[in-house]
């Protein structure tokens, strides 16, 4: 069972939107069925379903925000 969201600090959600308008490429780490996974990606889009927050990657995988461990731009 899903664990209820737990709504992410606005700093971070603000972070997300720059990297998404600029079209930055970034290296996400989340974490699905408790295993952490990493990946490379450009944001798409960041949008509220049912109450929670998600982010759209251009390949359009969705990663619903409070599973996000850590999200840095690459050097690209």
């Amino acid at each position: 069972m899903e664990k209820k969201y737990q709504p992410i600090n606005c700093n971070v959600y603000d972070q997300l939107e720059a990297y998404a308008t600029l079209k930055k490429e970034v290296e996400i780490s989340y974490s699905k069925d408790n295993v952490e996974v990493n990946i490379r990606s450009v944001i798409k889009d960041l949008y509220t379903r049912q109450k929670e927050e998600f982010l759209l990657l251009d390949n359009e995988q969705e990663i619903r925000l409070d599973h996000i461990l850590s999200i840095t731009p690459t050097k690209k």
